[in-house]
């Protein structure tokens, strides 16, 4: 009787007690619990941000995914991993994946399942029709920076070569498209300087419009890294994460951001901090610069951006100071109506005080996606694959020679914008529209628009991984899409890293890899000979490997996957002379002072600070600014909603963040339910009563899909790059 009392009370044997065992992971893994032991493990590069984390992948003796951990030895992520890294597995078993296609019944006017040849012959069908009807650029697509660069370079090629599309662009416009026009201009190619190593060797780091403690975890565990005890400068209208770990937080008034950028330039010359030497070697354009920011007093800059006086010489001293400076920037110059001339401000501030090509220094924009510096090469919209030019006849002759087709095929006009094709949309130009792994409806600015112009479109279709995303609600044919994980390819992440992504798991029912998509297309669109050579995302990567010879991004010295996986990721240039040295796990550009312009000189870039689009007035007062609400969410929510964990560790309500001397006279308490109202939409929210947010403006996340409803259309005039950092509020109470 005892030995059963015994037994019932500590089993040593039984389903929970082999649960909580713990065994040798082996691999290097440590202890692992036992239903989880592995049989093998596989490298993976992360597919949420442009970290580019690699990731251990523990496979059971199929091969399938059962668990991971963070990469020791890879020198991006060093062993760690955020949130939405440790939960990457968890929304490729989502109970709403699109498992087969689901075409549209007219009569029914509901989605239902079909074979994938039906549903290639109403892609065709319909398309086709459409071009008949109204032209061969009645068809546009709309694609990502989340799928590999293989798949990026054969969706673009197919559209624009196979399929005679004209307008194509991505959601990297949302995101990237200022910075790879500014470093364009600047720099003369979309040419990040640096490397993660600089995070750590930097004696000032100054961030602008940039959250990295939210955004990028793991770049800021590498602030966290450097011993040089380094000043940190945030310049942010909120007291973000990481403006609360700073040295100095610049809170300025929203948009207030190219006129600081200009009065610390006027006040570095002031200081004597000007490399001259450097700028007569290596620039065109300072002295004119120069003319220009002495309008630039501290007293207008001070008016201008809302900084007082005494923090913009304490900020401009410590640069002055810094033997190593370096610069970050990400959305909050990104998305804004001045962006390219914001991002370009920066620039000028690192390149007149030397802070380039050195250990710790850089202009260095922060991407967002896992492979929006792919797109930004390879995606075949607003520059000619391999970052070649599309109005260049010899461009087009050298790219139509690689990939073997009629350079006739290559269009001479350039493609619209995001923007413009939303337009286009509206005006009836466009008519057929393909929407590839992004969430128009939702993330697009002013996003009741996009809802209101649907029925305008004579054929929508969506390709993604999930039917149930707002705008595959709205799709008249809907193709299911495998995800990260369950295909390979290539990211590049914001250091110019070439990382291999790899299948650790199989797609559901009929969902297909989206290169196989294309190939499915292509076939049946009847130009499949075209694309003969690209016969497997290895081929395509051959390819691409030919494209970029010779180009500021050239790669062609790497052999293929599993020389990336060997080195820990590659960095471009990787030409293919170039003999492999200890050194090239962190590589910056421009350490001998040569640019990528035609006479080798980086170019100054200036313009006269213009108003915001939309100001305040009486009836909407507050400035609504938007942007990351924390590093368990990820754009739209489409995969990161489908994580439990990281469901806990995000707020699980709209909210709005608002200032005490703006909610007192409202009435509004914390956590009470408020209106947000703009000119085009009111929306319900819950009051976060908080000092964060400066009075006079607010704060919303972006991940709901309420948000962008609210949203004013304004656009960067040289990306075309929303504006979402800036619109007019107003918000009261509602009735308990």
């Amino acid at each position: 009787m005892k030995a059963k009392i015994e037994q019932l009370l500590r089993a040593r044997t039984g389903p929970m007690t082999c649960e909580l065992v713990l065994r040798p992971g082996d691999f290097g893994l440590g202890r692992v619990p036992s239903r989880l032991t592995p049989a093998g493990t596989a490298r993976s590069i992360c597919g949420f941000c442009s970290t580019g984390c690699s990731l251990k992948i523990h496979l059971n003796r199929k091969g399938e995914a059962i668990n991971l951990t963070a990469d020791p030895d890879y020198p991006v992520n060093l062993g760690m991993a955020c949130p939405k890294g440790w939960e990457a597995l968890t929304p490729l078993a989502a109970s709403d994946r699109a498992t087969s296609p689901l075409l549209r019944n007219p009569a029914a006017g509901r989605l239902g399942p079909v074979s994938w040849e039906r549903a290639l012959a109403a892609f065709v069908e319909n398309f086709q029709g459409v071009q008949r009807r109204h032209g061969p650029h009645a068809l546009a697509f709309l694609s990502t920076g989340q799928i590999v660069m293989e798949e990026m370079a054969l969706l673009g090629a197919l559209a624009k070569f196979g399929m005679g599309m004209l307008h194509v662009d991505s959601n990297t416009r949302q995101c990237m498209a200022t910075s790879h026009v500014a470093y364009k201009q600047s720099f003369g190619f979309d040419a990040p300087p640096f490397t993660y190593a600089d995070f750590e060797e930097s004696d000032v780091l100054v961030f602008v419009g940039a959250n990295p403690c939210i955004a990028h975890p793991i770049m800021w565990q590498r602030v966290i890294m450097n011993k040089r005890n380094p000043t940190i400068i945030v310049i942010d209208p909120r007291k973000t994460e990481t403006a609360m770990l700073a040295a100095q937080h610049l809170a300025l008034r929203p948009k207030g951001d190219l006129p600081l950028l200009y009065g610390l330039a006027r006040q570095l010359i002031q200081l004597g901090a000007v490399k001259r030497d450097y700028l007569a070697a290596h620039t065109t354009g300072f002295a004119e610069f120069e003319q220009f920011v002495a309008g630039f007093t501290l007293e207008r800059t001070a008016a201008e951006s809302g900084v007082p006086v005494a923090d913009l010489v304490r900020c401009a001293e410590s640069i002055a100071r810094g033997e190593r400076v370096s610069f970050w920037w990400t959305m909050g110059v990104n998305q804004s109506h001045e962006a390219t001339r914001t991002a370009q401000a920066i620039i000028n501030l690192a390149l007149m005080t030397g802070n380039i090509g050195r250990p710790g220094t850089g202009a260095n924009s922060i991407t967002g996606q896992c492979n929006a510096m792919g797109s930004r090469l390879f995606g075949n919209a607003t520059s000619l694959l391999g970052g070649y030019d599309f109005a260049s006849a010899p461009h087009r002759a050298h790219v139509a020679g690689i990939l073997g087709i009629d350079t006739a095929r290559i269009p001479a006009e350039k493609s619209w914008a995001y923007d413009e094709i939303i337009d286009g949309i509206e005006r009836g130009d466009i008519r057929g529209l393909w929407v590839i792994a992004t969430n128009t409806a939702h993330s697009w600015i002013n996003s009741g628009r996009f809802a209101a112009i649907r029925a305008k479109l004579d054929f929508l279709v969506v390709q993604d991984m999930y039917a149930t995303t707002e705008t595959a609600r709205m799709a008249d044919l809907v193709l299911p899409a495998a995800g990260w994980g369950e295909k390979d390819g290539v990211f590049i992440n914001s250091e110019r890293r070439l990382g291999v992504t790899r299948k650790v798991a199989r797609a559901p029912g009929a969902a297909l890899s989206d290169f196989a998509i294309f190939q499915l297309v292509a076939e049946a669109w009847g130009c499949r000979d075209m694309f003969r050579a690209w016969s497997s995302p290895a081929a395509a990567f051959g390819l691409l490997k030919q494209l970029s010879r010779g180009q500021p991004c050239d790669f062609s010295g790497i052999r293929d996957y599993a020389q990336i996986e060997e080195a820990g990721g590659i960095q471009w240039p990787y030409p293919e002379a170039r003999e492999p040295r200890p050194a090239d796990r962190e590589r910056r550009l421009f350490s001998d002072g040569g640019f990528f312009t035609p006479d080798g000189r980086a170019r100054f870039h200036f313009d006269e600070p213009r108003p915001m689009p939309e100001p305040t007035d009486a009836e909407y007062p507050l400035i609504l600014m938007t942007g990351r609400g924390s590093s368990a969410q990820w754009h739209t929510g489409s995969r990161t909603d489908k994580s439990a964990i990281l469901r806990k560790l995000a707020p699980n309500a709209l909210h709005v963040e608002i200032n005490p001397a703006d909610a007192a006279p409202r009435g509004i308490a914390d956590g009470a339910r408020v209106a947000v109202r703009s000119r085009r939409a009111s929306i319900e929210a819950v009051a976060f009563v908080t000092a964060v947010v400066q009075p006079g403006t607010v704060f919303m996340p972006m991940h709901f899909p309420e948000v962008n409803k609210l949203t004013f259309p304004a656009y960067d005039p040289h990306s075309r790059q929303p504006s979402y950092k800036a619109c007019a509020v107003a918000i009261k109470p509602l009735a308990s």
